[in-house]
């Protein structure tokens, strides 16, 4: 399974780097593997819907972040892409299309997003 980097991440999903990193900071998002600091975060496409569609949830719904990413989570995980709320409100997500979207996204985006070298310079 491939795995994205943030900038290509953020560029794919139209979102700055700095709210992609605030977002993985402060929410625990399965498929995200984060190392030390100083080692860039990698991303699942899972985990990439899940941004998107928290995205969508706190944009267009007004939901809070923390639980726009849970919302998001377990409809990545349902088999249908479905989850019940109570109160018979129904969330769905056609999971297939928004995945082919995304990794057409990505797709373009690592083409064009450049490689951040981090620390210090070779021959300093």
């Amino acid at each position: 399974m491939p795995l994205y980097n943030t900038a290509s991440t953020a560029s794919a999903l139209q979102v700055s780097h700095k709210w992609l990193d605030n977002l993985l900071s402060h929410n625990k998002i399965s498929g995200v593997q984060q190392a030390r600091q100083g080692v860039p975060r990698r991303v699942s496409i899972d985990a990439v819907m899940v941004v998107a569609i928290a995205k969508t949830l706190t944009e267009s719904a007004g939901i809070a972040t923390p639980a726009a990413v849970e919302l998001a989570s377990q409809l990545v995980t349902s088999p249908t892409g479905t989850v019940t709320l109570p109160n018979t409100v129904t969330l769905s997500v056609d999971l297939d299309a928004l995945r082919h979207a995304i990794l057409d996204r990505l797709a373009h985006a690592v083409e064009v997003t450049p490689h951040r070298v981090r620390g210090r310079p070779v021959g300093s």
